[in-house]
């Protein structure tokens, strides 16, 4: 591939999760901001995000990028991490077999943004999203979004919520059917977040999609409206139940449902994975992990 097309590429895509960075960051304050004086906790002040530059060697010890993690903790939102990095180098040899591209050559790029949400109300619910462009000498778009109800009865196919969330989802694909199948990866995501030690999903699922190359304008164009889509449909959720009041049981069925989030993260989680052996960040890797939870 011609390197001068290659370089922009990089620099589109890394400016493209920056710039959604700040936009989820903004809508995620505007909630805080919202939160209505008869809810719960809104005697406490908004949240809002701080942002920690941090940067990596590669396995070598060469400079290799790094990103900006950006966490926030407030009164609607226990705990939410909206970060972007973009790392290059090498990958270490026990790590190329893994990677597309990358066994003949073990230069890599790579640039996203990763986001997970926990609400202190556990009728809203926890979501993840994340989207991400790798380089290698081949190039790639991967990502998505799924959406984790902590109440047995929001944990259902037919919940307004889920509805809303997959119809967000649907649309996202739909607008670039030639490159994105939703069912497909609907299928994709159902299959992804599924606890096998405990025969069940994550959550109610959502899209999730890898190694997607066809043509880089239209993964690209794709990716951005999973994005846009993400941005369009949660704030919204969160806003329709905030005010939303819980009990004690409520809030325990959450803490314990939260231990299935640990779970998958620290057993499955390819971006986990990922992250660790290309020696990022570790409190951002691991900032996905609810900040309370229970395991009786």
């Amino acid at each position: 591939m011609d390197t001068d097309k290659i370089e922009a590429r990089k620099k589109q895509a890394r400016a493209w999760f920056e710039a959604l960075r700040d936009q989820i960051a903004m809508a995620f304050e505007a909630v805080e901001d919202a939160l209505p004086a008869s809810a719960p906790f809104a005697d406490r002040p908004a949240g809002r995000f701080t942002r920690t530059p941090w940067s990596r060697a590669d396995h070598a010890g060469a400079q290799g990028g790094g990103g900006v993690m950006a966490m926030m903790t407030g009164r609607v939102f226990e705990k939410v991490g909206v970060h972007v990095s973009t790392v290059f180098g090498e990958f270490a040899p026990e790590f190329r077999k893994d990677i597309p591209g990358a066994a003949d050559d073990p230069r890599f790029f790579a640039s996203g943004i990763s986001l997970i949400a926990h609400l202190h109300n556990p009728h809203v619910p926890a979501v993840h999203m994340n989207t991400r462009f790798v380089v290698t000498t081949k190039s790639w778009f991967g990502g998505g979004a799924d959406l984790t109800p902590l109440l047995e009865r929001r944990r259902r196919q037919d919940d307004p919520d889920t509805l809303a969330f997959h119809a967000a989802m649907r649309a996202a694909c739909d607008a670039h059917a030639a490159v994105a199948p939703y069912e497909k990866f609907k299928k994709w995501c159902d299959d992804y977040f599924f606890l096998k030690h405990r025969n069940e999903m994550r959550g109610i699922g959502g899209i999730f999609y890898d190694y997607l190359e066809t043509d880089f304008d239209a993964t690209f164009a794709f990716t951005q409206d999973v994005g846009r889509a993400f941005l369009g449909i949660y704030p919204e959720l969160v806003r329709k139940n905030f005010t939303t009041p819980w009990s004690e049981a409520e809030r325990e069925e959450q803490l314990v449902r939260r231990g299935r989030y640990v779970e998958f993260n620290l057993l499955y989680d390819r971006g986990t994975i990922f992250g660790l052996r290309t020696g990022g960040n570790v409190d951002s890797i691991l900032s996905s992990l609810p900040p309370v939870v229970k395991w009786p």
